[in-house]
C-alpha cells in the first residue's frame, strides 16, 4: 500500500493472521488493522500475534464480530473502514459482503464456494465499491497464472483457440503415510467440500459440470509423481470467460499416490448419508493428522496447435515452502493464500473499481508481478 488505509479483516484463523502480517510488514505505508471474529479471544490473540511479529509500526485493534446482527462497535469500525478482507468460511461470505455494500466498503474474499459467489455477484452488481471474489490460491492465483499462460500462448503462436488449459494445485505435507497418504495443512471442511461438490469444466468448448473425483490420473512434476483429480471451485470463472476458446479446461487437486483411493473407500462406506460433507470431514479428521510443515505444489499448462498446425505445450510449475515474514514463520498455505488477497486489496484501494471483479477480469501480468505476490510466488 502506498498510502494509509483502514483495513478490516473478518476472521481470526491462520489465513487472517497471515493477511495481517503481510499487510503490516510488506506495505510501504502500514495500514490500521481491525481484526474481528465471533470468538473475541481469538481476534485478540491474532491482533497481539501480528503486533508482536511485525518490524513496522502500526495499529492493530481486535473486535467482536457478532455471529448475528450488528453491534455498536461493529458499526463504528465499519464506518471507519476502507475495505473488508473476508477470511471466514465461505458460508459466511454473503453476510460479510452485504456489510461491505451497506457501509460503502471495498470487499475481497477467498472462497471456492460457487453458490455463495453467485449470491455476492447478485448483491454487488450495482455497488459503488469493488468486490474481488475468489482471490486466494485456488481459486485465485492459479486462475491468473493459467489465464496469463493462455493469453501468451495465443499471442506467441498466432491463434485464438487451444485444446487444453490445465490448472493443478496441491497443499501437501513433505511426508505421507498409509493408509490415507495425507496430512491436513488447511481447513478439513474445505477439503471435504471440494471433494464432494460438482466441478465446472469445459469439454468440447462447452461449459458443463462433472462430479468431483471422477477423472483421476497421474502427473509427474519436477520428477515427482502425484495423483490428480477433479475438485470443485478452483477454476473460478474461467470456464465462463473462455467458453468457445478452450476445448478442455479443468481444475484438479494434487495428492500423493494412494490418497484418492482411500477417500473413495470412505465415500463408498458412507453410502447415501444425508450430510455427506460433514460425514466425510469427520471420517478424515478421525485418522488424518494436522501437520504444520507443508508445501504448495502448483502447475498450469496450455496445449494446442500453432498457426502452422504443429502441436505445442507450455507449462509453469512452482513449489512453495514456508517463509519467514517479519519475526514469524508462516506456512506455505498461509502465504500462498494471503498474498493474492492482499494484492487484491491493493488493486481495489489504489485503482478505481466498482461492482464485481472476477478472476478473468484482472490483468494477469500486472497482478502476478504485484509487490505482495512476487515475494511469495516469484516472478512469472
Amino acid at each position: 500500500m502506498k498510502k494509509h488505509h483502514n483495513i478490516i479483516i473478518a476472521g481470526a484463523g491462520g489465513i487472517a493472521e497471515a493477511v495481517g502480517l503481510l499487510l503490516m510488514e510488506w506495505s510501504e505505508v502500514p495500514p490500521t488493522l481491525f481484526i474481528g471474529d465471533r470468538t473475541h479471544s481469538k481476534a485478540k490473540k491474532v491482533a497481539h500475534w501480528i503486533q508482536e511479529g511485525t518490524t513496522k509500526t502500526g495499529f492493530v485493534k481486535d473486535f467482536h464480530l457478532a455471529e448475528n446482527g450488528l453491534t455498536d462497535e461493529m458499526k463504528a469500525i465499519l464506518h471507519q473502514g476502507d475495505i473488508i478482507l473476508d477470511c471466514l468460511p465461505g458460508s459466511q461470505a454473503p453476510r460479510i459482503a452485504q456489510f461491505a455494500k451497506d457501509f460503502n466498503l471495498h470487499y475481497a474474499n477467498l472462497t471456492e464456494y460457487v453458490s455463495e459467489t453467485e449470491e455476492i455477484m447478485a448483491l454487488a452488481k450495482d455497488a459503488k465499491t469493488g468486490f474481488i471474489l475468489q482471490t486466494g490460491l485456488a481459486p485465485g492465483y492459479i486462475d491468473l497464472l493459467a489465464n496469463g499462460l493462455f493469453q501468451q500462448f495465443c499471442l506467441d503462436f498466432e491463434i485464438d483457440k487451444v485444446d487444453k488449459l490445465e490448472m493443478k494445485v496441491g497443499a501437501l505435507t513433505n511426508h505421507a503415510v498409509a493408509p490415507h497418504y495425507y496430512g491436513f495443512t488447511w481447513s478439513p471442511v474445505g477439503v471435504a467440500t471440494e471433494y464432494l461438490k460438482e466441478t465446472i469444466v469445459l469439454r468440447d468448448f462447452k461449459k458443463t459440470t462433472l462430479p468431483s473425483l471422477s477423472e483421476r490420473a497421474t502427473i509427474i512434476i519436477d520428477g515427482i509423481a502425484y495423483e490428480e483429480d477433479l475438485t470443485s471451485g478452483g477454476a473460478a470463472d474461467l470456464p465462463e470467460a473462455l467458453l468457445g476458446k478452450v476445448r478442455s479446461l479443468d481444475y484438479k487437486t494434487l495428492r500423493y499416490p494412494g490418497h484418492y483411493s482411500w477417500v473413495q473407500e470412505q465415500l463408498t462406506n458412507l453410502g447415501n448419508t444425508p450430510d455427506a460433507i460433514k460425514s466425510l470431514q469427520e471420517k478424515m479428521e478421525a485418522i488424518i493428522p494436522h501437520i504444520e510443515d507443508d508445501k504448495i505444489v502448483l502447475y498450469a499448462a496450455v496445449e494446442g496447435k500453432d498457426a502452422a498446425g504443429m502441436l505445442r505445450r507450455k507449462e509453469i510449475a512452482k513449489c512453495i515452502l514456508p517463509q519467514i515474514v517479519g519475526k514469524h514463520q508462516l506456512r506455505a498455505i498461509q502465504t500462498t493464500t494471503a498474498a493474492p488477497l492482499v494484492q487484491a486489496a491493493q488493486l481495489l484501494l489504489e485503482t478505481p473499481h466498482n461492482g464485481v471483479v472476477l478472476q478473468s477480469q484482472i490483468s494477469p501480468k500486472q497482478f502476478l508481478n504485484g509487490n505482495y505476490i512476487i515475494r511469495v510466488y516469484g516472478k512469472v
